[in-house]
């Protein structure tokens, strides 16, 4: 029986520096992502390894400089407007050190694709990402879902539905506002289920629909009263 030869010889280097690893964390709005990377982090520092943390310099909501979850846990961090400048910032020397970057708020981050394949593949770093996986109108948010063909593993969390107390696989927007980033809290946003989604969606058109008509009705009231 003839034995198989691999046309491309494969060599081990025993010198080349080991694979990193990247792990993803998505959900909606208030599913304990960030908690859940926070964990992570500090049962890798735990463990002896040397450990960073990254968020979006547009989250200003609880801390500039940690980043702090919804219920009052925080932890130290880098607040960068870009994943690109981490490195330099951080300083080579201390970067080639590292063991661990997480990133929270991953929606955010424009390079983010780019920055894990590298700090990944070519730096061997362990990358914990966690950002949302879809807007409030249930749509791709910024590159979080690109990074998952890159991911050694993908963790989905949920919370629990503000109406009912289901399962919320879902965010929704409780402002007219219709701009993609819109930052905030339970202010702006509460958790729900595919039903109260959808019920939620149809009450808010049906609501700006009002407002709209009594903008026009006003607006037409001024006119006349100035003529």
């Amino acid at each position: 029986m003839a034995s198989f030869k691999p046309s491309i010889p494969i060599t081990s280097d025993r010198s080349a520096r080991p694979s990193g690893q990247v792990h993803v964390i998505v959900g909606p709005m208030f599913a304990g992502k960030t908690t859940a990377l926070l964990r992570r982090i500090k049962s890798e520092g735990n463990n002896g390894r040397n450990i960073a943390m990254i968020k979006s310099s547009k989250d200003t909501r609880y801390a500039k400089d940690s980043v702090v979850t919804h219920d009052g846990m925080k932890f130290p961090c880098w607040a960068l407007p870009d994943l690109s400048s981490f490195r330099q910032k951080f300083g080579d020397e201390d970067y080639e050190k590292l063991d661990v970057i997480g990133i929270d708020e991953a929606q955010f981050f424009e390079d983010l694709y780019e920055f894990c394949c590298k700090a990944a593949d070519q730096d061997g770093k362990t990358v914990i990402v966690a950002g949302l996986d879809g807007d409030y109108l249930r749509k791709s948010f910024g590159s979080v879902l690109d990074i998952i063909p890159l991911a050694d593993s993908v963790t989905k969390l949920t919370a629990r539905c503000e109406l009912c107390g289901k399962r919320a696989f879902f965010t929704l927007r409780k402002t007219e506002d219709s701009q993609t980033e819109l930052i905030g809290g339970a202010d702006v946003y509460m958790p729900v289920c595919r039903q109260h989604y959808i019920n939620g969606q149809v009450v808010i058109v049906a609501a700006r629909s009002v407002l709209e008509s009594r903008k026009v009705k006003s607006e037409s009231y001024l006119e006349a009263t100035v003529v």
